[in-house]
């Protein structure tokens, strides 16, 4: 024992399989593909031959929990590392089928040569030339069955390969065999130590560092609870995962025939013809939001708790907690695949001139978006004809302000405690008041757009704003910003790139401002060149005088005005030159904060 955390154990590889398939250690990752490729099986296989190691495995153990009459249940060991070693163990030596990036089940055989001379080549993955050449054992999870008769097999071996030395291929097959009694080094985490904990420990002793979140732990407890439905939930945020990026991995789906037969499998086809891309959540965003929901928590540190049972009133254990939280999960993930909610929820965001996933910064700030418009469904109070209007408010403040950036389950929780306290309406006229006070209109939002970020969410919320309000792009009427962003277009500079740098402004973090950037139609940029504003607007002046168009289609000055304001350019431009640059940017960004105003006041 070392100290209290954790234990050290060594299994040997047929115990470790033998706890597998009795259990009592968890494989968590076994619905999904197995991403190692076939020659680091093959690599694996000849480590363990030749006594290498191989490193350790870490499993946490679910924790031992009172049932109804009484009795402990005792809890199994969830594996969060070394998913991938132990299942190419599974499918080289026990022949286990193993799920490829498509979801279809195959075979890893792995072929081995008693003769070889070279030690280094003892070992392959199979191919049809195995199949061919008798010196080859072209799958050597033969031997390690439990009827495999050696003596019989020797024979056979010595028949189709003569001059065999039988007593040196006896020690051989024993050598390969006893790769089952070599041993793995297993760390067993004690159930109780909390999630950082066992993240800490978990990247000090996996060389590569990769966090595990919080989620993964949930889905490892999912994984390992078949008394309560956990392992089929888990199978539904997968797949919906899975499908909602997608579409065409439903004849894969259902070919799970467990899933297909259970009530689940209906509430997630309609994805099969789904293609927005608007919103594709992972499965931390989905238990997120089906937690947030159900629960009015926005820690999911405190969902594995709850999943494993623990009464956070007298810190026990109680299989009832484990049986009403996954109850309460269940209606939580039932709720964010329902089609209608969530096909709604989609139309809300893009009713909300956030047409494009270019446009999309946060994928918190979407998943609580979805949370508030699941849980204003259910609000009396709240008419159904509002709900998408104030979903699309709310995404856009949380947007501007980077409300769920930083800390975001801090937020999160205590804006979900909020909105059950006060209830919705009377929550956001607070947060409006508190967030955005005309210092923000004026100053912090002019401020925000004084970046080269072209992703930045105040730049990305100008451009819904201009998809909301229907702009169209400078210089051509009726080519609208929407169009462009979603289909064909391309962001250019005002002032030309080229024609700036010339001139002295040679600074990427000046000229390549968003204040500087519109979208345009690719043959206004053409025409424009790399020309100053006071020369091509001198072009489309004249043409409006003339009525002969050379750049765009307007031939109006009133309509250029307008059109320049819709595209928050101040009208002054048609004038400027290099030496007007940093004053353009100034009342530029003055202007697209006015209209992210307006539009946030629209909506």
């Amino acid at each position: 024992m070392v100290g209290e955390k954790f234990t050290l154990m060594q299994y040997s590889v047929s115990a470790v399989l033998g706890l597998i398939e009795a259990g009592q250690f968890v494989i968590p990752e076994i619905q999904r593909p197995f991403v190692w490729k076939r020659s680091q099986v093959r690599d694996l296989i000849d480590s363990l031959y030749n006594g290498y190691p191989t490193g350790y495995i870490i499993t946490w153990k679910n924790p031992d929990v009172q049932t109804k009459d009484g009795t402990m249940a005792n809890g199994k060991h969830v594996l969060i590392d070394g998913q991938q070693r132990i299942t190419a163990l599974m499918a080289a030596l026990s022949g286990m089928e193993v799920l490829d990036e498509d979801f279809n089940k195959g075979r890893i055989k792995i072929a081995f040569n008693p003769l070889a001379d070279d030690p280094t080549k003892k070992f392959a993955v199979q191919d049809a030339s195995h199949l061919k050449d008798k010196k080859w054992i072209p799958d050597i999870s033969e031997l390690f069955k439990a009827d495999f008769r050696q003596r019989a097999f020797e024979n056979e071996y010595a028949q189709v390969n003569e001059g065999i030395d039988l007593d040196e291929l006896s020690e051989i097959l024993l050598k390969l065999k006893s790769v089952a009694n070599r041993q793995i080094g297993v760390i067993e985490l004690d159930h109780s130590l909390d999630i950082d904990e066992v993240t800490e420990i978990f990247i000090r002793i996996n060389s590569r560092g990769t966090p595990l979140s919080q989620s993964d732990f949930v889905m490892s407890k999912m994984a390992s609870d078949t008394i309560h439905g956990g392992n089929m939930l888990r199978k539904v945020v997968d797949y919906f995962c899975h499908l909602a990026v997608k579409p065409d991995f439903y004849p894969q789906m259902i070919k799970d025939k467990e899933f297909e037969k259970s009530e689940f499998a209906s509430k997630i086809c309609w994805l099969a013809k789904d293609n927005e891309d608007i919103y594709d959540p992972d499965y931390g965003d989905m238990l997120r939001v089906a937690f947030m929901y159900s629960f009015n928590r926005g820690r999911i540190s405190d969902l594995v708790s709850l999943l494993s049972g623990r009464d956070f009133e007298t810190r026990e254990y109680r299989d009832e907690v484990v049986e009403v939280s996954y109850e309460r999960l269940k209606g939580g993930i039932l709720k964010f695949v329902n089609e209608y909610s969530f096909e709604q929820f989609v139309l809300a965001i893009k009713g909300a001139g956030f047409r494009s996933s270019k446009l999309l910064n946060s994928q918190m700030t979407l998943d609580f978006a979805y949370t508030l418009y699941l849980k204003l469904q259910d609000d009396p109070s709240i008419h159904q004809g509002q709900i998408k209007h104030l979903v699309q408010k709310w995404f856009v403040l949380s947007t501007l302000t980077g409300r769920y950036v930083g800390s975001p389950e801090s937020v999160m929780s205590r804006d979900i405690r909020n909105i059950a306290e006060k209830g919705f309406l009377q929550f956001e006229q607070e947060a409006e008041a508190s967030a955005l006070s005309d210092t923000f209109w004026k100053v912090t939002l002019p401020q925000n757009l004084e970046t080269t970020s072209v992703n930045s969410p105040a730049f990305n919320t100008f451009l819904a704003a201009q998809d909301y309000l229907k702009s169209s792009s400078m210089l051509m009427k009726g080519t609208m910003i929407s169009d462009l962003i979603t289909i064909s277009g391309d962001m250019h500079h005002i002032f030309p790139k080229a024609y700036l740098k010339k001139n002295g402004v040679d600074a990427k973090g000046r000229y390549n401002q968003v204040a500087n950037y519109t979208y345009l139609d690719t043959q206004v940029n053409k025409a424009i060149s790399d020309d100053p504003p006071c020369e091509y607007f001198s072009v489309i002046l004249k043409q409006c005088k003339t009525k002969s168009v050379q750049i765009g289609n307007i031939t109006d000055e009133n309509e250029l005005m307008m059109n320049l304001a819709e595209n928050a350019i101040p009208g002054e431009v048609i004038n400027m030159d290099v030496d007007n640059y940093d004053g353009f940017l100034v009342e530029r960004r003055k202007l697209m904060a006015a209209m992210i105003e307006k539009y946030y006041k629209s909506l």
